[in-house]
């Protein structure tokens, strides 16, 4: 992606709206640069790790093309990603992955009278509305899947990421699972060639959030914590198993139950469509990458102590946000087996 208007987050002392997660600048510690999907988050720990230890985190929210960019050009001690970067890759770079924390991508909507998780979709119906092959409200299709609920005709406007995202590489990774056509016409990836007539773009889950909001009979994708602080209406998802979900941490520790992380190469996977009554199917998780022989060794055992401290005690602050922690299990691993790579 572009790295214009970059944005320097204040982690160490910030204030999160309820409106919006806007960064703000400040000096930091230690850098890192890339997703938006987790910085509400990352913020929060920031915050308390910053109280705790008095050492800062400087994050820039850029999304997860750029982050990746930014760990290759050495310019941030570690970079984030929601879309995994593949085994081979890793090796080839001299790059460690690892999992921080688990979410969930949710359709948002701008339909008047529609309340929060009212809206039913289901996978097809949602591939169709973003091809632009459903282009109003009231196609049967929707009306189907919604007996007796009032739905006001409108022509949609789909709202999609702009730049490089990683929340994109998940959603449209469910999107190619769930429809062949949409896997054959437009595919999976951190940036796709959004097929929708009326179509418009966002930098950030930000600039997504605040497009749903602004833009009348719109539907967006964004990381559930965007769609909750920003008080969003959210669309309930029919998964795997044929049963409606709401988005919030149950349902997405629910998608995350059956993945095995240490049996990955790298670490790197995506959980979406995952089976189980109550998973909610777009889940996936935000990826730290790090080198394993790091310029700074210093800053770079500084990342960790970080991420240890969020693995410990941040598991309540996620939920607050409705992020779902890492496993004691992969927690373990990762301590055992990804950190261990990186040379202090």
């Amino acid at each position: 992606m572009k790295l214009t208007m970059k944005k320097a987050l204040t982690v160490a002392a910030l204030s999160i709206s309820a409106v919006s997660f806007a960064p703000v600048a400040m000096s930091a510690d230690i850098t890192g640069a890339g997703a938006t999907f987790p910085y509400p988050i990352y913020a929060k720990w920031a915050e308390a790790y910053k109280a705790k230890t008095g050492n800062g985190m400087n994050y820039q929210s850029i999304g997860s093309s750029g982050g990746i960019k930014q760990i290759k050009a050495k310019t941030v001690d570690f970079g984030a990603s929601d879309a995994p970067v593949k085994f081979e890759d890793l090796e080839k770079d001299g790059l460690v992955q690892f999992p921080a924390i688990i979410g969930g991508v949710v359709p948002v909507v701008n339909v008047q009278g529609l309340k929060p998780g009212q809206l039913k979709l289901d996978g097809v119906t949602l591939a169709d509305i973003f091809q632009g092959t459903i282009t109003n409200w009231n196609d049967k299709r929707i009306a189907l899947l919604n007996p007796g609920l009032n739905i006001p005709a409108g022509d949609i406007t789909v709202v999609h990421r702009a730049d490089g995202s990683g929340t994109t590489a998940i959603f449209t990774d469910y999107l190619a699972k769930v429809s062949s056509d949409w896997k054959a016409n437009v595919g999976a990836g951190a940036a796709v060639k959004w097929p929708a007539a009326s179509s418009v773009g966002g930098k950030g889950n930000e600039g997504v959030a605040a497009n749903v909001s602004r833009v009348k009979n719109s539907i967006g994708y964004v990381e559930y914590a965007y769609a909750k602080k920003n008080n969003m209406t959210t669309a309930s998802m029919k998964n795997l198993d044929g049963q409606f979900v709401v988005a919030d941490d149950t349902t997405f520790a629910a998608a995350a139950a059956g993945t095995d992380w240490s049996k990955v190469p790298g670490m790197g996977t995506y959980i979406t469509n995952a089976p189980g009554a109550k998973s909610w199917p777009i889940t996936g998780a935000s990826f730290i990458l790090m080198y394993k022989n790091p310029t700074n060794k210093a800053s770079s055992a500084e990342v960790l102590k970080f991420f240890d401290f969020a693995f410990k005690e941040g598991q309540k602050m996620a939920a607050e946000l409705d992020y779902v922690a890492m496993p004691a299990a992969t927690i373990d691993f990762i301590r055992k087996n990804v950190w261990t790579q990186i040379q202090k």
